[in-house]
C-alpha cells in the first residue's frame, strides 16, 4: 500500500513539475518589448521621414505626427482595455464600445472623399447594427466565451470589426457618390424612362459595394501564403499555439468579409436618396474638402 501511495504522490509531484515546466515555456515565449525598442521603433519613424524629406514626398510632416499620435492612442487603449478586463463587468464593455462608435463615425465622415452632409446619423445606425450583430455572431457561436461578455474577447473582435468597417464604408460612399456624378447623363435619362430613384442608382451602388469588398477579398487570398495577418502574428507571439491563432484568423476574416457587404449594403442604401430630391429628381450636391 505505501508503495502505490508513494508512486501515486510521484506521479502527481510529476505531473506538477510538467504543468510548471509548461507555464514557464509559455511565459518565457512572450516577449516584452522595453524603452529601448520603443526607441528603435521611433528612430525608424525619423529614418522614413527623413527619407520622404529627400525624396520629396510631402509625408514628411504628417508621418512623425502620425506615428507620435498612434503611440500615444495604443498606450491610453491599451491601459483603458487592461481596467476594464479587470473590472469584467458588462456596462464597462458596453461603454467603451458606444465611444469607439463615436469615434468611428468620426473617422469614416473625415475619410469619406466629395460626400454631401448630414450622412452622420446613417453611418451611425450602419456601424453599430452591423458590428454589434456580427460580434453577438461571434461571440456566441463561434468563440462561446465564459462570460458571454467577456471583456478579452468582446472588445478586440470590436475594434478589428469596426476598424475594417470604417474603411469599407468610407471608401464605398466615396465611390458611390463619385459614381452618380460621373453617371449624371445616364441617371437623368434613366429616371426620364421611368426608373425609381434605387433603380437609377443600382449600377453604382454595385459598383461601389465591389470595391469596399476588393481588400477584404485580396486578405483572404493572401492570409497564410504571402502574410501572417495580424490577430495570428500577435497571437503567435503572445505563446498561443499557431493552430490555435490559424483557427482564430480565419474566423476573424470570415465575420470581415460578411461583415464588409453588409455594412456596405445597408450604408449605400440609406444614403443614395441623397442623390434626388423629394420629387425624384436627380441633385446631388457635394461637400467639397479641402
Amino acid at each position: 500500500m505505501s508503495i502505490v501511495v508513494n508512486l501515486t504522490s510521484a506521479m502527481d509531484g510529476g505531473a506538477r513539475l510538467v504543468a510548471d515546466a509548461a507555464d514557464t515555456a509559455t511565459q518565457q515565449d512572450v516577449y516584452d518589448i522595453d524603452i529601448w525598442g520603443i526607441l528603435v521603433a521611433l528612430g525608424l519613424i525619423v529614418i522614413a521621414t527623413v527619407i520622404s524629406a529627400f525624396a520629396q514626398l510631402g509625408v514628411e510632416k504628417s508621418l512623425p505626427v502620425a506615428a507620435v499620435r498612434a503611440m500615444i492612442q495604443l498606450a491610453a487603449m491599451g491601459l483603458i482595455l487592461r481596467w476594464v478586463i479587470e473590472q469584467g463587468t458588462w456596462w464597462w464593455v458596453i461603454a467603451l464600445m458606444v465611444v469607439m462608435l463615436a469615434a468611428a463615425v468620426q473617422i469614416t465622415m473625415s475619410r469619406a472623399k466629395n460626400v454631401p452632409k448630414g450622412l452622420e446619423l446613417s453611418v451611425f445606425l450602419t456601424l453599430a447594427t452591423t458590428m454589434i450583430a456580427m460580434v453577438a455572431v461571434v461571440v456566441e457561436l463561434i468563440v462561446r466565451p465564459t462570460p458571454w461578455y467577456s471583456p478579452r474577447v468582446v472588445l478586440p473582435l470590436a475594434g478589428m470589426m469596426l476598424g475594417n468597417t470604417v474603411a469599407a464604408t468610407a471608401l464605398a460612399m466615396s465611390r458611390f457618390f463619385e459614381d452618380m456624378t460621373e453617371r449624371r447623363d445616364e441617371v437623368e435619362m434613366m429616371l426620364a424612362l421611368g426608373a425609381t430613384p434605387r433603380e437609377a442608382s443600382m449600377p453604382s451602388i454595385r459598383s461601389a459595394m465591389r470595391l469596399g469588398l476588393m481588400p477584404t477579398v485580396a486578405s483572404l487570398a493572401s492570409a497564410g501564403i504571402v502574410t501572417i495577418p495580424g490577430m495570428m502574428a500577435g497571437q503567435i507571439l503572445a505563446g498561443n499555439d499557431p493552430l490555435i491563432a490559424a483557427k482564430y484568423q480565419f474566423m476573424v476574416l470570415a465575420a470581415i468579409s460578411a461583415l464588409t457587404l453588409i455594412a456596405d449594403a445597408v450604408i449605400l442604401h440609406l444614403v443614395y436618396r441623397k442623390c434626388f430630391t423629394k420629387r425624384d429628381q436627380y441633385e446631388l450636391i457635394i461637400r467639397k474638402k479641402k
